[in-house]
């Protein structure tokens, strides 16, 4: 599809149909991001008493927690009263999802599944203003780097929620959109190879996925010698999991163009994006991020749990929403002009490969995502010994344990293609890292050399 009409044609079209007032929410944030940091925050403000108040009068979870906080039910609307709000765990919403609905939305509820601390899952809903608001803010950042809608777009991703977007409408939106989807979840030489090759022939303006993919793919083609022959490259972008700098070396060193970290989820939104200036920018418009230890906001430049209100989500607000991840805010402003806040992600989420004899590579979500789809799985932790076989430990209930073994083993052994040994250990509970993150997977095994077939030992 030609860029400019999916710019000016498609895209307009398929959000109007979708009930979308996205291209209004791009207008203004490419306005606001040059307010001052004051404008900004007076903004939120805003914002935020609409949300409060909406809460209050439409949604029982909020009205009843706001009362036991000995908050005045009809403005519990400014940013010195947002502290005294509970925090907003997930095991609060999976407790009370029906509750925290507002049943009368003109705006829709869709459900959304997503993982969550200590691998337990967490379905919620998302309305059409916050969908439209968190797309607008992704758009916005792309074009931060000379990335604009429909222009190519390469995704090396591995969430089911794309990976099974197989119907035709689909993949015809997808195509008018210019937009390429590439499996993250199953890396071996031989896709690798192929997935260089989609990248010359297909000429994207951006790279966007797993820093950890992107910089293997980077690796596998530095160690053969090859080189991708494209110019129509202007950035990576790269999310789901921290950039550490290794990853970050790599990916610039290989593709040549800048990498960006952006930083959110499903569940939290679109929380913030690298700058050119390399500064790390909170989406201000559309969320309120603190940071909270033991229970308190600390000051700028401190460290620790982010958490988030988003102020566009309006059927299932999410309001002091604990993220498990770590960051600070930062008090200086950046050298691109932009008031838009910075703050720096101390610590996110961490993942693993899984390597198997015959010289595949797994993504660790791979093996997440069927395990956290299991109704009676808690918790769960993945190792990966060194001769390459895998224990599972399983938080569930003993009265299910016999079938929640079965259905582990049928979702985990096809990821595996049935490469390795695979054993499933019940627990009382799985304890988090040093750090307090959780781990979903620990791998100790190593990539087999060219993909040469190795021995595998039988643990039973």
């Amino acid at each position: 599809m030609i860029p400019a009409l999916a710019r000016h044609l498609v895209f307009p079209l398929h959000e109007r149909l979708r009930g979308r007032r996205t291209l209004a929410a791009i207008r203004e944030l490419e306005a606001s991001q040059w307010d001052s940091p004051d404008e900004l925050r007076a903004l939120q403000q805003a914002k935020l008493q609409a949300l409060l108040r909406h809460a209050a009068a439409n949604i029982s979870f909020y009205r009843t927690r706001f009362r036991k906080a000995g908050l005045d039910s009809e403005s519990p609307s400014s940013f010195e009263t947002l502290p005294q709000i509970p925090l907003l765990s997930k095991r609060d919403i999976r407790a009370a999802a029906n509750d925290m609905i507002w049943p009368d939305s003109p705006e829709g509820a869709y459900p959304c599944d997503t993982g969550g601390s200590g691998g337990e899952p967490l379905r919620f809903y998302l309305d059409r203003r916050r969908q439209a608001y968190d797309q607008a803010a992704r758009i916005r950042t792309h074009r931060w780097f000379n990335v604009d809608l429909g222009d190519r777009e390469l995704y090396l991703w591995g969430s089911p929620i794309e990976l099974s977007r197989t119907d035709r409408v689909k993949k015809l939106r997808d195509a008018l959109l210019n937009h390429r989807l590439l499996n993250a979840f199953n890396m071996s030489p031989a896709r690798m190879d192929e997935y260089l090759g989609m990248i010359e022939r297909y000429q994207p303006a951006c790279l966007f996925g797993y820093p950890s993919s992107l910089a293997l793919l980077a690796e596998h083609a530095l160690a053969r010698g090859r080189q991708i022959a494209t110019d129509s490259l202007r950035a990576v972008f790269v999310t789901g999991e921290v950039c550490y700098p290794h990853y970050r070396e790599v990916i610039a060193s290989y593709y040549g163009v800048p990498v960006a970290d952006c930083y959110g989820s499903r569940d939290a939104g679109f929380i913030a994006h690298e700058c050119p200036a390399g500064g790390m920018h909170l989406t201000a418009e559309n969320v309120i991020v603190e940071i909270v230890k033991d229970g308190r906001p600390v000051a700028v430049g401190e460290t620790g749990e982010i958490v988030v209100t988003h102020l566009d989500a309006y059927t299932m607000p999410f309001i002091r929403y604990c993220t498990g991840d770590v960051g600070r805010l930062k008090a200086e402003r950046c050298a691109c002009g932009r008031g838009l806040p910075l703050t720096d992600v101390v610590e996110g989420r961490t993942t693993d490969f899984l390597y198997l004899p015959d010289g595949s590579i797994k993504h660790a979500l791979s093996i997440i995502y069927p395990l956290r789809a299991l109704p009676d799985v808690r918790q769960f932790r993945v190792t990966q010994h060194e001769d390459y076989t895998v224990t599972v430990d399983v938080v569930c209930d003993d009265r299910r344990a016999r079938v929640t073994r079965e259905a582990i083993l049928r979702g985990v052994r096809p990821v595996l293609d049935g490469q390795v040994d695979v054993r499933v250990t019940q627990v009382d509970q799985i304890p988090g890292s040093v750090s307090g993150k959780h781990r979903y997977v620990v791998s100790r095994a190593h990539p087999a050399e060219d993909g040469t077939p190795q021995e595998v030992t039988d643990r039973g």
